[in-house]
């Protein structure tokens, strides 16, 4: 993967506290987000997961320290990307939805841009700022990248994260923003729009392809989460109350097995019509290897001419290792697998998405409002 371009002008002494500044930020917003929520119940397959049990954040705590990171996050797109924050309505109808946009600092003619629909990790999460190298870099290769905060994050309210629905409605959440970028940002080309997720986002990017088998043009999903009946009997009870803390499935998968089946991106191979990158870890310890060759497995017999599939034997981080950055800097890690997941990501997206292509358009260099 190649390294992010310097910013424009910078005083490297100046520029080196503020990063020492942020990674100390960074590291007491862990500490204190991990005491608002409290740790699940230790139990032999939950311990060590660090999923977040529906215990009841301070609201407007979280609220204060998710408008740092969006300043983090303009401080960091400084002479590398444009960056707003903008709010949609769910098509699910019942929430809106707030998303981060970030833009190529120029911007070529009408349909002139790819487009990718990014999609964070945890289900009680947000976008890390360990994304920050890797949007930068999409960026500048031409990408218009649109990050939803799907329902049931951190940092914008109860009512918020209370609406938790896990596979449900904050998959329409997500692809809500392809209408989003098809009718407010007329430089994003409708058939090159494609999505990336990691994790439980890279759950839900798999459940948006097979639910709207027409609306991408190519997808990724890194370590994702694809068989909730193999996980939760991995993980036990206790994970189940963390998924679905307010019983919108309605039982357990021995009581609606249809329910959790079509929240299993597992049961949705069949339903592929789109090329797909799949990366999985063998030392994984959240999304385990066992639940995840289930999708590989599937995917090399039943879609080999549009699945791409690669399992990395022990990377450095394991779950995390493609997205392990220094927390002062933002720099990558850059191991040899970090690397050679981006380099196949960039050139999967590359060859199916062509986000160099200019339809010749007068260019813009300010993002539509």
């Amino acid at each position: 993967m190649a390294a992010p371009a310097a910013p424009r002008s910078t005083a490297s002494g100046h520029d080196a506290s503020r990063a020492s500044r942020r990674g100390r930020r960074r590291l007491a917003l862990c500490a204190l987000v991990t005491l608002s929520f409290g740790l699940v119940s230790v139990s032999p397959r939950v311990a060590g997961q660090r999923e977040l049990r529906e215990s009841g954040p301070d609201s407007e705590y979280m609220v204060r320290q998710q408008a740092d990171t969006d300043r983090t996050w303009r401080a960091a797109s400084e002479g590398f990307m444009q960056m707003e924050k903008i709010t949609y309505r769910s098509k699910a109808g019942d929430l809106d939805i707030p998303a981060f946009v970030f833009q190529p600092l120029r911007l070529r003619g009408p349909k002139s841009h790819s487009a990718l629909v990014w999609v964070h990790e945890g289900i009680r999460g947000h976008l890390g700022e360990n994304y920050i190298p890797f949007i930068r870099e999409a960026a500048s290769k031409g990408y218009v990248v649109i990050a939803p905060e799907y329902r049931g994050g951190i940092g914008y309210g109860k009512v918020f994260y209370d609406a938790i629905d896990y596979g449900g409605r904050e998959v329409d959440d997500v692809v809500t923003a392809v209408s989003v970028l098809r009718t407010r940002y007329p430089h994003v080309d409708p058939a090159r729009i494609g999505i990336i997720g990691w994790s439980h986002g890279g759950m839900i990017a798999l459940l948006s392809i097979t639910r709207n088998q027409t609306m991408f043009k190519a997808a990724a999903a890194i370590v994702p989460v694809t068989n909730l009946f193999q996980r939760l009997a991995w993980k036990g009870v206790e994970y189940q109350r963390v998924i679905d803390p307010h019983n919108r499935l309605g039982g357990s998968p021995s009581e609606r097995r249809q329910i959790y089946k079509d929240r299993s991106p597992l049961y949705g191979v069949d339903k592929l019509q789109i090329p797909l990158l799949v990366h999985v870890a063998r030392n994984d310890d959240d999304v385990n290897i066992e639940e995840d060759m289930q999708l590989v497995d599937a995917l090399r017999s039943r879609k080999p001419l549009l699945a791409e599939t690669k399992v990395y034997d022990n990377p450095p981080g394991g779950h995390s290792f493609d997205r392990r950055v220094d927390p002062g800097t933002w720099q990558p890690e850059s191991s040899p697998d970090q690397r050679d997941s981006w380099n196949r990501v960039w050139a999967f997206l590359s060859r199916h998405l062509d986000p160099v292509h200019d339809s010749g358009g007068p260019s813009a260099s300010a993002p539509p409002r």
